[in-house]
């Protein structure tokens, strides 16, 4: 697995070297703008509209807009000032409980392998936290920017998720008003929950869209025509209560019989993107 960064995990005296992987990868299709005569592809140009000149990458600097049209310029030099001096390091700060963390707080996940000379330091450091039912909340920094970071166990090994920081969390609040439903309602909908209550199983649900996008493709690339079926429509919802009563009704007959039905396969697979190791300020 390419290896995006390495550094080590620090904690108390204890210092355990690592590389980081991707722990995830975008099964999107990637599309490109074609001219539409002759389906070449289109370059993006990077044009002044001041002085309606195209621009070099050389050229560019990085620019803050601190107010409409007004730019602050940040240099190389200023940039390199802010440097942290433990840029190859993950600093475990403190051990808590993973259920005190909202999911919301979550970026992307990473793995996190031991370099050959920190086996055995890693495999102390997983079954630790695993004995103990505690994750690590850590600094890292990547890309030049500080990062919050959740350690913990996962199939055996150890993933790292980034996490947002708490002010770049948007409250409820300002979301609108929130509406008090009635006990009879409450009840309904605590039967219907319970009804639709699983074990979680990933590998049932699948990427519909995705699913019917890769057969399009593949007829198109086949010189074939078909068309995807549409998705049904909802039912317009009137009442809650009957809503309510209808789904339990629903649910009710299915209850113990859920069985993952066979969705249309394909062998086309998105390309996969190069990734680039992370050059670390």
């Amino acid at each position: 697995m390419h290896t995006l960064w390495k550094g080590s995990i620090s904690f108390g005296l204890v210092n355990v070297p690592v590389k980081m992987h991707a722990a995830t990868e975008s099964q999107e299709f990637q599309f490109n703008y074609l001219h539409k005569t002759c389906q070449s592809r289109i370059r993006s140009i990077k044009k002044c509209p001041s002085c309606e000149l195209e621009v070099s990458t050389a050229d560019l600097v990085k620019g803050y807009e601190y107010e409409k049209d007004r730019y602050v310029v940040l240099n190389d030099e200023d940039l390199a000032s802010l440097e942290q001096p433990m840029s190859r390091s993950i600093d475990i700060l403190d051990f808590i409980d993973l259920k005190e963390i909202d999911p919301i707080y979550y970026q992307k996940s990473y793995y996190l392998s031991p370099e050959e000379t920190a086996q055995k330091a890693y495999r102390l450091l997983c079954q630790a936290m695993e004995e103990s039912g505690k994750v690590a909340l850590a600094r890292v920094t990547m890309r030049s920017k500080q990062h919050l970071a959740c350690l913990r166990v996962f199939e055996e090994g150890l993933v790292m998720e980034t996490m947002y920081y708490p002010k770049e969390i948007r409250h409820m609040d300002a979301v609108g008003e929130r509406v008090v439903p009635t006990e009879a309602e409450l009840s309904m909908a605590r039967q219907l929950i319970d009804n639709l209550a699983r074990p979680f199983e990933p590998e049932k649900y699948h990427d519909e869209l995705r699913e019917q996008l890769a057969l399009l493709i593949e007829s198109k690339v086949a010189g074939e025509n078909i068309k995807v079926k549409a998705p049904a429509k909802g039912r317009k919802v009137v009442d809650l209560m009957d809503a309510l009563r209808a789904s339990i009704a629903l649910t009710e007959k299915e209850k113990g019989h859920v069985k993952d039905k066979g969705k249309p396969k394909s062998s086309l697979t998105p390309r996969k993107k190069t990734v680039k190791s992370a050059k670390e300020a």
